[in-house]
């Protein structure tokens, strides 16, 4: 019943969490340049974390260029400045919400799925079996989803980064009317190399993020099927906040001067 007691806990718990998770992350990025490599391993999962997640991210990022044209018009009609609507939407696309939206949406899909998948592994001793026979796990199940994740971010982010700005150009021309080559022309004049890379560079690391979080928490967990959901729930959870979290340390590392 003592408060304090109970602040010490948590605190003391987070801590411990975040140690195992830090040690947990540390032993993937080694097994990443230590053999045997299991290059199909890797392909296979290149296609389901990459290939799988397009329609989820492409739908998301129409839609987000669609609504953000239609807000920012809105919301610029009242200083009588609709003209920059080109302008914030590449910006807003390129470098925020393109790599977030698509993060969130991959590690609701990827990050529940590894954790899924690895947590009934865990239960069913088939990881305890990959020891005995000799085969580090890390390098077996951990490596190729880690590489994956984080290869593949990069190029969906760039689909979904082409993908909204078009939703904003088609809003934009079509209802919002503005003319379809001054748009066009606006939207690359005011985009530079570095908005779009500055948005790879976090996509590269959110899939980092997303498959961290999605392994260790299907790797760790116990307690039969039950456990296994509580690690897919917690899997995608954590994933969501630390993506939302490394977005903005990356935002203030990489655009303050």
């Amino acid at each position: 019943m003592n408060p304090l007691a109970v602040i010490g806990r948590t605190t003391l718990g987070f801590f411990a969490e975040a140690g195992r998770l830090g040690l947990f992350a540390g032993h993937a990025v080694y097994s990443i340049f230590v053999p045997p490599f299991y290059f199909r391993l890797l392909l296979r999962q290149l296609i389901s974390v990459g290939y799988f997640s397009l329609p989820v991210v492409g739908l998301t990022a129409v839609f987000t260029g669609a609504v953000l044209a239609q807000q920012i018009y809105i919301g610029t009609g009242r200083f009588n400045a609709e003209s920059t609507v080109p302008t914030i939407v590449v910006f807003g696309i390129t470098r925020e919400l393109g790599p977030v939206l698509a993060g969130l949406m991959v590690a609701g899909r990827v990050s529940a799925a590894m954790a899924a998948e690895l947590g009934t592994m865990r239960v069913t001793e088939q990881i305890d079996a990959l020891i005995t026979l000799a085969t580090n796990p890390f390098n077996y199940l951990i490596v190729p989803r880690v590489l994956a994740a984080t290869l593949m971010m990069p190029l969906l982010v760039l689909v979904s980064d082409v993908i909204g700005v078009m939703g904003g150009y088609l809003v934009s021309t079509q209802v919002l009317g503005f003319n379809e080559g001054t748009y066009l022309q606006n939207t690359v004049d005011f985009l530079e190399a570095s908005d779009v890379i500055s948005g790879l560079i976090k996509a590269a690391v959110f899939g980092f993020v997303l498959s961290i979080m999605g392994c260790y928490h299907g790797f760790k967990s116990g307690g039969g099927a039950q456990g296994v959901g509580r690690a897919t729930t917690n899997a995608v959870v954590s994933a969501s906040i630390l993506i939302l979290a490394t977005n903005y340390v990356m935002t203030s590392v990489i655009f303050t001067s």
